[in-house]
């Protein structure tokens, strides 16, 4: 920009990553909603345990004024279908060549071993290049184990991850993925 006096000053906006994978929580809450309502499955985004260690009262209401992490969360999503425990985290990233495994926190790697150890379906919903996969929690489990890479290359997520095509009702069919790789003999 110019200034008067022929000042040059370049406007600088603050990059915010803070609400990254909005909208696509928002698509899969809404998703959840309608698996809900036609009683196909009952899956629910688990709230972040927060303790709240300062409140005022006022005329309005309670006003929390200091918080903190209670303990580390898992993931984004669990619940029940067709009487299979579901567990699932939501991811987005506008990186067009690889995924950043920083995405996650270490503890919800192990929470996704625990998870398939235990005969739970765990997976990802993956929003890249403006596409959704769904990506097993067995692909990412195996990547890990036999990778040292810091991020998953995109076209390793191609290769395992399956393409869900948005819609309108359901938002994210991902439950047509579980009934195809998971519960092929249970149609």
């Amino acid at each position: 920009m110019l200034y008067p006096n022929n000042i040059k000053k370049a406007a600088h906006k603050p990059i915010s990553y803070a609400n990254r994978g909005m909208a696509l929580e928002s698509l899969l809450n809404e998703t959840n909603e309608y698996y809900k309502e036609k009683d196909i499955a009952l899956i629910f985004k688990k709230p972040t345990p927060i303790g709240i260690s300062e409140a005022v009262y006022t005329s309005h209401g309670r006003i929390i004024k200091n918080g903190y992490f209670k303990a580390q969360s898992t993931l984004d999503y669990n619940g029940i279908y067709k009487g299979h425990y579901v567990e699932f985290e939501a991811k987005e990233t506008q990186n067009k060549t690889s995924f950043p495994l920083a995405n996650f926190h270490e503890h919800q790697l192990g929470y996704i071993r625990r998870v398939i150890q235990h005969g739970g379906i765990c997976f990802i919903i993956l929003k890249m290049n403006q596409l959704i996969y769904f990506f097993k929690g067995e692909d990412l489990v195996r990547f890990l184990d036999e990778n040292s890479r810091k991020s998953i290359p995109y076209s390793y997520i191609e290769e395992h991850g399956i393409l869900i095509k948005e819609a309108y009702q359901p938002s994210i069919d991902y439950l047509s993925v579980i009934d195809k790789e998971y519960l092929k003999g249970e149609m």
